[in-house]
């Protein structure tokens, strides 16, 4: 957490939160998605046939047969506070798969759509 990271954001009316990026095989996406749900996420988005060029070498996100054999990015937001238990299962994942995580702050404009059990709704 940054020294920015309190409630109030430079950003005015905007919240801190922790912006969570994964790129995984689309096996994975099962896994990574209930970290996130474990951990409070209240929402994530998921991006499938995900192309990019890394250590591994280029991936294309060509979708021949099924989503499974492409790479997807997941995303989700929440507070700082859980993120800790997500960014463990994931390098869990990683020790024995390829992939990789991005944790960043990034500013909302409906902080309550990111809290558990507030009812906001989906993220």
């Amino acid at each position: 957490m940054t020294e920015s990271s309190t409630t109030e954001s430079h950003w005015s009316g905007l919240t801190p939160m922790a912006r969570i990026e994964v790129v995984v095989d689309g096996t994975h996406v099962p896994t990574v998605r209930d970290l996130l749900l474990e951990a409070g996420a209240t929402g994530y988005t998921a991006f499938r046939g995900v192309s990019g060029f890394g250590h591994h070498g280029e991936r294309h996100g060509h979708l021949l047969f099924n989503d499974r054999d492409s790479l997807a990015m997941l995303i989700s937001v929440m507070p700082f506070d859980r993120v800790a238990p997500v960014v463990a299962g994931i390098r869990r994942l990683l020790d024995e798969q390829h992939g990789v995580v991005f944790v960043s702050e990034t500013h909302v404009s409906r902080p309550e759509y990111f809290l558990a059990g507030s009812g906001g709704g989906p993220a």
